[in-house]
């Protein structure tokens, strides 16, 4: 009934699978990375676990998850290989669904970058560019929220 050999669907299904360890990993560790003595003074004002996870160590934990995920994001951006074993190939046109074919940046970059035109190689260079800008991006953002929150906390 659902055609997920080569879809945008399956890519985004197999990117998320290969990123989740990432984002547990992150995630555990951020939690784990909150002082027991916030847990025990807040214990110590009467606070049951409930709230105490909720308002205490979630906030504590929130730079390092966010970090987590955003980074994992970004790794996945760059991936191909994955991409390539559900079927993505080079798409000169637009999407039309969850089930249409799909392609990844750097698949089309190396595609670009083996014609012999020099348009191509424009192209790919032009795709190298717009891949790095939204990888610092991303990654400014990890840090921007990494110090916002650290700020916010007050540097716990």
């Amino acid at each position: 009934y659902f055609k997920f050999e080569k879809s945008i669907l399956s890519a985004a299904l197999t990117l998320s699978l290969m990123i989740l360890p990432v984002i547990i990993i992150a995630g555990r560790e951020a939690l784990r990375a909150v002082p027991k003595s916030l847990r025990t003074a807040s214990y110590g004002l009467g606070a049951t676990k409930w709230q105490t996870t909720w308002n205490v160590v979630l906030p504590a934990a929130i730079p390092g998850i966010v970090t987590g995920v955003i980074l994992a994001l970004s790794r996945a951006i760059g991936e191909t290989a994955p991409i390539i074993m559900v079927g993505g190939a080079v798409v000169y046109n637009l999407p039309d669904g969850v089930f249409a074919e799909f392609s990844a940046l750097p698949i089309q970059i190396y595609e670009f970058s083996s014609r012999p035109r020099v348009e191509f190689q424009n192209l790919a260079a032009a795709a190298i560019i717009v891949l790095l800008a939204v990888l610092f991006a991303m990654n400014a953002v990890a840090i921007w929220l990494r110090l916002h929150y650290s700020k916010k906390l007050g540097g716990i």
